[in-house]
């Protein structure tokens, strides 16, 4: 056996979010490949600013070849904001992954931010460099969709795996691995080690990445107990429109923060009986949008949503106490509050109600949330303790301030300890830091050198860093099975007879000709990877064999790890039998997932039986559809679930 190590490097720079928190874009270089992590847009800025400057990636444009491809973490706009200018625009034209999630949800707030700014500075896409609604269409048409855990291969030599995020709906860290040098990076973008009123908390596995880049919004900081925050909340509140019969102004992002915050508005409400007597309001079609993209997803929210949906069949998001806001109601006299989009007050809404509240002293603005340097947010949390302030809004728009103003953070970023936290799990071997200040960064920089005794870097934009890695290649034995199942699955036809004998493991010219003259592409074998002592060497033998052939060596029993779910069905009572009920329900299911998988993917049986490789759907009426899978086919079997959730909450069926 031969084991031999080389150096590699990984090439890092931040075009965005380097010593500052927007605008986030970081480019890495992994063997031969150039990944794009983010494409945001900077909120304090509405000049060219905005963007990245995509010119350090190429100077004559020529993008889609330089990148290889271009990776979005989530649906913010300080980390996809640009992405319909640097693909529509700028002209790149190569893959583009974010979770399903994320593509469902960004191209709304690509398009209402575009409308924001087109209210506010007339048609900035003819002279401004902007992009149009087209563009943002024509850019996700681009975008290939992922599932958290799903493994993607691109060109042979990156594999590419999200992991679960926290922070908004869809939110995915990412991890990235060049398969000939096997040097690996996970790139965090946002995210949250705590779980919320409905998200859970970020999970990763100990994959021991080369590097880890992290966000440090809060590097600092070390929170509150969220008891203590949530009491603090509705007491702030309580005060203003209760004592001081004043208007509370909450700016929230149209998805996040603002669900978390009204559902503990929603029960607080009910506890103190203030019924309509408060009205609390928020920005019309928030919470819908917000409604229908939580049940399609239902799968990314925490277990206590899910429960609550699936078993006692109530959406938390259906609010008995919270309204659609309309212009007119912010000069009707009277204490409310009203959850306001977008959350730095940079524009719309929230922008629009502030300058309108903002001179009163019974007043008062709660920031739950992070805002960036330069947007009105951020000028209003820098005077929350002058009781008369005066903020500039732009060049022509003063507003006097006499309003209180409360931070409160609910932000969905992870704190220091929870920055740490991921840092003992993945147990990378070294660490760079974007998204957050520059000050803070350099104390966050020393306390993780410090306590983890692994380099740490803080570039800032435009600065590129190199990374030394070392690769190591071990000699494997693989199982002769292994490889003949390997060209088998690609077409081909074997003649040898098969065996499961350790002597098997070992040469087989036939089979490795083949193996290797195989339309001379580089190709991926998963098996089981053991270990057993080697008397002769210090070095462990290593083979790679089938599951079943590998537990046999290890003196394993094997098992079979299968999931059931049990999917709703809206039902009344009504004129229909429970038999015809049963064909029309079997028909549109079929429908639905012919038009999904495809119709040669799919196999029927009676009675009422659906079958997708492992996946068997079956009709238990009137109540529920079960469905059944294994664990090798778990993305689908959840792709599934998404499907038949979504479909059949649409869907009102008459039982007599």
């Amino acid at each position: 056996m031969s084991l031999s190590s080389s150096s590699h490097h990984i090439k890092v720079v931040p075009l965005g979010a380097g010593q500052d928190v927007g605008r986030s874009c970081v480019i890495v270089t992994l063997g031969r490949k150039t990944i794009m992590f983010d494409c945001g847009m900077h909120m304090g800025y509405n000049d060219e600013r905005r963007f990245p400057d995509f010119k350090f990636i190429s100077k004559n444009g020529q993008f889609t070849q330089t990148i290889d491809c271009v990776i979005i973490s989530h649906f913010h706009l300080d980390h996809c904001g640009a992405l319909p200018y640097f693909t529509e625009v700028c002209g790149y034209d190569g893959p583009i992954y974010m979770t399903y999630p994320t593509k469902a949800i960004a191209p709304i707030l690509l398009e209402d931010y575009r409308r924001v700014m087109v209210d506010r500075k007339g048609d900035i896409t003819s002279n401004q460099g902007f992009f149009s609604s087209e563009d943002i269409k024509n850019c996700i048409k681009k975008v290939q969709a992922l599932n958290l855990h799903q493994t993607v291969i691109l060109d042979d030599e990156l594999e590419i795996k999200p992991y679960y995020a926290g922070h908004v709906l869809g939110a995915a860290m990412f991890y990235v691995k060049d398969l000939a040098t096997g040097a690996s990076v996970v790139y965090t973008g946002d995210y949250n080690m705590t779980a919320d009123r409905h998200l859970g908390s970020a999970t990763i596995d100990r994959c021991r990445p080369d590097l880890l880049i992290t966000e440090t919004t809060y590097a600092t900081t070390i929170r509150d107990s969220k008891s203590s925050r949530e009491r603090d909340f509705c007491k702030q509140i309580y005060d203003t429109v209760v004592n001081k019969k004043g208007k509370v102004l909450i700016p929230v992002f149209a998805l996040g923060r603002v669900q978390e915050l009204c559902i503990l508005l929603e029960t607080y409400w009910e506890r103190k009986n203030l019924g309509k007597s408060v009205p609390i309001y928020f920005s019309a079609g928030m919470v819908e949008k917000a409604n229908y993209y939580y049940q399609l997803y239902i799968n990314w929210t925490n277990e206590k949503i899910k429960t609550t949906l699936f078993d006692q069949k109530r959406n938390l998001f259906n609010f008995n106490n919270i309204l659609p806001f309309e212009r007119a109601l912010m000069d009707m006299p009277g204490p409310m509050v009203l959850f306001a989009t977008p959350g730095m007050l940079h524009a719309g809404m929230s922008l629009e109600v502030f300058k309108k509240w903002a001179s009163s002293e019974n007043n008062k603005v709660i920031l739950p949330g992070y805002c960036v340097e330069g947007t009105v947010g951020n000028k209003v949390l820098r005077n929350k303790d002058n009781k008369h302030a005066k903020i500039e809004i732009d060049s022509r728009t003063t507003v006097d301030m006499r309003c209180e103003v409360k931070p409160i953070s609910f932000s969905a970023h992870a704190d220091a300890k929870g920055i740490l936290q991921l840092i003992r799990t993945a147990q990378p071997k070294n660490v760079m830091l974007v998204h957050g200040e520059r000050d803070k960064m350099a104390f966050f920089k020393k306390k993780i050198e410090s306590e983890f005794k692994i380099p740490c870097f803080d570039p800032p934009n435009g600065c590129t860093i190199k990374i030394k890695t070392d690769s190591y290649v071990s000699s494997v034995n693989v199982s002769l099975n292994l490889l003949k199942r390997t060209l088998s699955s690609s077409s081909s036809q074997i003649s040898s007879p098969i065996s499961s004998t350790m002597s098997d493991i070992y040469s087989s010219s036939s089979v490795l000709n083949e193996f290797n003259n195989d339309n001379q592409k580089r190709k991926k074998i998963e098996g089981i990877l053991i270990s057993k002592p080697n008397g002769h060497t210090n070095l462990p033998d290593l083979s790679l064999l089938e599951p079943g052939q590998a537990a046999r060596e290890l003196g394993l029993r094997q098992h079979t790890l299968s999931f059931t779910r049990k999917i709703p069905i809206s039902a009344s009572s009504g004129n229909n039998h429970k038999s015809d009920i049963a064909d029309n329900l079997y028909q549109i299911i079929s429908n639905l997932l012919e038009t999904q998988f495809g119709k040669d993917c799919l196999s029927y049986s009676a009675p009422q039986s659906i079958s997708l490789k492992s996946i068997k759907i079956n009709f238990d009426l009137p109540n529920y559809i079960n469905v059944n899978w294994l664990l090798t086919d778990e993305i689908e079997g959840e792709r599934v679930c998404q499907l038949l959730d979504h479909h059949l909450s649409t869907l009102k069926l008459n039982i007599k």
